[in-house]
């Protein structure tokens, strides 16, 4: 279980989460992804104070209430911190070595030359199989599911864009609006695509998203036309990963949304 507590590091307004027993590198991953989304000209991220096995301790942000102007401001710096970029998607923070997590369920961090490839091996097929095992998925949803993954493998959802920088858990609670624009918590960054993280956006809602879409749209040179009818191929994943942690209807809206593609 986490526990949570407001301090002071030195004379900076603290917030640490400590969880006892908790996976490797839990904590450590989060830093390491803290660290590579604080690009120039990006969404402002909390900053690291303090990492170990068992706790992060990060700067406390100043909640405010959100606004169309920091909306908009938040959709430009979004897609200069995915411009940033990765070497490959599916790998991780720069300086960090193995896996990750989304929430409290692992994360592969492995690189693949293509997005279709590393979408459908690494973030569709583990988490639909287990969902399968544990009852969440049927046989039949598991099967739409994994002929889905036979065209994302192919390359038939690919374009030209390049590997972004993602922050890969990017729903309304780790969005924290924040003076003119927001800051992130909690990221399961690694290289990705940049619908990836505006479809976890839209999936669970945030006040203002269509400033958002709109300011991104607007600055990014690297969408794909059409990208908004693929926002549900992006939501896949998290609900999948809802469907392996919390069951419930998780499992048959992953498939209603899988036999859309």
């Amino acid at each position: 279980m986490d526990n949570f507590a407001r301090r002071k590091v030195g004379a900076v307004d603290a917030y640490t989460k400590r969880r006892a027993g908790g996976p490797p590198g839990f904590f450590e991953v989060e830093a390491a992804g803290l660290r590579w989304l604080a690009v120039p000209g990006g969404v402002p991220v909390a900053p690291v104070l303090a990492v170990d096995a068992g706790g992060i301790t990060v700067g406390r942000v100043t909640s405010t209430p959100a606004t169309a102007a920091a909306a908009a401001t938040f959709g430009a710096q979004l897609a200069a911190t995915h411009d940033a970029g990765a070497s490959a998607f599916g790998t991780g923070p720069d300086g960090w070595s193995g896996d990750g997590y989304i929430g409290d369920a692992p994360l592969t961090l492995r690189p693949h030359d293509s997005w279709g490839a590393f979408y459908a091996a690494e973030r569709v097929l583990p988490y639909a199989r287990t969902a399968g095992r544990t009852g969440a998925l049927s046989r039949p949803g598991l099967a739409t599911i994994e002929a889905l993954a036979e065209r994302l493998a192919s390359g038939e959802f690919d374009d030209g864009a390049p590997p972004a920088r993602i922050h890969g858990d990017l729903w309304s609670g780790n969005v924290l609006f924040s003076g003119d624009s927001v800051t992130l918590i909690d990221p399961a960054a690694h290289g990705g695509h940049r619908i990836t993280d505006l479809a976890m956006l839209a999936l669970f809602g945030l006040p203002h998203l269509a400033e958002v879409l709109a300011a991104y749209s607007d600055t990014s040179a690297q969408l794909p036309s059409g990208w908004r009818d693929l926002v549900g191929l992006h939501q896949l994943h998290p609900l999948l990963v809802h469907a392996v942690l919390f069951g419930g209807g998780y499992g048959e809206s992953a498939v209603s949304t899988a036999r859309r593609y």
